[in-house]
Protein backbone atom coordinates (compact mmCIF):
# COMPACT_ATOMS: atom_id res chain seq x y z
CA UNK A 1 0.00 0.00 0.00
CA UNK A 2 2.92 2.35 0.64
CA UNK A 3 4.60 1.60 -2.70
CA UNK A 4 4.23 4.51 -5.10
CA UNK A 5 2.70 6.68 -2.39
CA UNK A 6 3.48 10.37 -2.16
CA UNK A 7 5.84 9.85 0.77
CA UNK A 8 7.57 6.87 -0.78
CA UNK A 9 8.33 8.90 -3.89
CA UNK A 10 9.35 11.87 -1.76
CA UNK A 11 11.87 9.68 0.09
CA UNK A 12 13.20 8.47 -3.27
CA UNK A 13 13.55 11.99 -4.59
CA UNK A 14 15.29 13.26 -1.45
CA UNK A 15 17.66 10.27 -1.46
CA UNK A 16 18.49 10.92 -5.13
CA UNK A 17 19.24 14.58 -4.45
CA UNK A 18 21.48 13.72 -1.50
CA UNK A 19 23.39 11.03 -3.40
CA UNK A 20 23.85 13.35 -6.35
CA UNK A 21 25.20 16.06 -4.04
CA UNK A 22 28.23 13.88 -3.26
CA UNK A 23 28.54 12.09 -6.60
CA UNK A 24 31.35 14.50 -7.55
CA UNK A 25 33.67 12.62 -5.19
CA UNK A 26 33.14 9.43 -7.16
CA UNK A 27 33.21 11.03 -10.59
CA UNK A 28 36.45 12.90 -9.84
CA UNK A 29 38.10 9.52 -9.45
CA UNK A 30 36.20 7.46 -12.05
CA UNK A 31 34.73 9.81 -14.61
CA UNK A 32 34.00 6.99 -17.07
CA UNK A 33 32.07 4.84 -14.58
CA UNK A 34 28.39 5.79 -14.65
CA UNK A 35 26.97 3.06 -12.42
CA UNK A 36 26.23 5.32 -9.43
CA UNK A 37 24.80 8.03 -11.70
CA UNK A 38 22.51 5.50 -13.41
CA UNK A 39 21.18 4.43 -10.00
CA UNK A 40 20.47 8.03 -9.00
CA UNK A 41 18.83 8.84 -12.31
CA UNK A 42 16.59 5.77 -12.08
CA UNK A 43 15.24 6.53 -8.62
CA UNK A 44 14.73 10.20 -9.50
CA UNK A 45 12.83 9.35 -12.69
CA UNK A 46 10.65 6.88 -10.78
CA UNK A 47 9.96 9.40 -8.00
CA UNK A 48 8.92 11.98 -10.60
CA UNK A 49 6.58 9.52 -12.31
CA UNK A 50 8.70 9.32 -15.46
CA UNK A 51 9.79 5.70 -15.17
CA UNK A 52 8.62 2.36 -13.84
CA UNK A 53 11.00 0.16 -11.90
CA UNK A 54 10.90 -3.46 -10.81
CA UNK A 55 12.81 -5.47 -8.25
CA UNK A 56 15.18 -7.09 -10.75
CA UNK A 57 16.19 -3.71 -12.19
CA UNK A 58 16.53 -2.00 -8.81
CA UNK A 59 18.63 -4.85 -7.48
CA UNK A 60 21.01 -4.63 -10.45
CA UNK A 61 21.29 -0.83 -10.25
CA UNK A 62 21.94 -0.98 -6.52
CA UNK A 63 24.45 -3.82 -6.65
CA UNK A 64 26.27 -2.17 -9.57
CA UNK A 65 26.60 1.09 -7.63
CA UNK A 66 27.85 -0.76 -4.55
CA UNK A 67 30.30 -2.75 -6.70
CA UNK A 68 31.73 0.46 -8.08
CA UNK A 69 32.49 1.51 -4.49
CA UNK A 70 34.91 -1.40 -4.20
CA UNK A 71 36.89 -0.17 -7.21
CA UNK A 72 37.86 3.30 -5.96
CA UNK A 73 40.78 4.46 -3.86
CA UNK A 74 39.34 7.20 -1.66
CA UNK A 75 36.79 6.91 1.10
CA UNK A 76 34.89 9.92 -0.26
CA UNK A 77 34.39 8.19 -3.62
CA UNK A 78 33.49 4.90 -1.95
CA UNK A 79 30.85 6.48 0.28
CA UNK A 80 29.39 8.45 -2.63
CA UNK A 81 28.90 5.24 -4.64
CA UNK A 82 27.30 3.53 -1.65
CA UNK A 83 24.98 6.50 -1.25
CA UNK A 84 23.77 6.00 -4.82
CA UNK A 85 23.22 2.29 -4.21
CA UNK A 86 21.15 3.02 -1.14
CA UNK A 87 19.19 5.76 -2.90
CA UNK A 88 17.92 3.45 -5.64
CA UNK A 89 17.15 0.87 -2.95
CA UNK A 90 14.53 3.28 -1.65
CA UNK A 91 12.20 1.90 -4.32
CA UNK A 92 12.35 -1.47 -2.54
CA UNK A 93 12.20 -0.13 1.01
CA UNK A 94 11.83 3.55 1.93
CA UNK A 95 14.24 3.11 4.85
CA UNK A 96 17.08 2.81 2.32
CA UNK A 97 16.80 6.59 1.96
CA UNK A 98 18.38 6.82 5.41
CA UNK A 99 21.34 4.83 4.11
CA UNK A 100 21.73 7.26 1.22
CA UNK A 101 21.89 10.16 3.67
CA UNK A 102 24.26 8.34 5.99
CA UNK A 103 26.74 7.47 3.26
CA UNK A 104 26.50 10.96 1.78
CA UNK A 105 27.42 12.44 5.15
CA UNK A 106 30.39 10.12 5.41
CA UNK A 107 31.45 11.14 1.88
CA UNK A 108 31.40 14.81 2.86
CA UNK A 109 33.50 14.15 5.95
CA UNK A 110 35.98 12.03 3.99
CA UNK A 111 36.10 14.68 1.27
CA UNK A 112 36.99 17.35 3.80
CA UNK A 113 39.77 15.17 5.21
CA UNK A 114 41.09 14.68 1.68
CA UNK A 115 41.19 18.44 1.16
CA UNK A 116 42.96 19.08 4.46
CA UNK A 117 45.77 16.63 3.52
CA UNK A 118 46.67 18.59 0.38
Amino acid sequence: MWRDSYYHKLFGLKAAKEAERVLKFFEEERSNDNRPRRAIEAIRAWAQGERKLNMKEVRKLSLDAHASAREVKTDAAKFAAHSAGQAVGTWHAPAHALGAFGYAGRAVIAGKKKLSKR
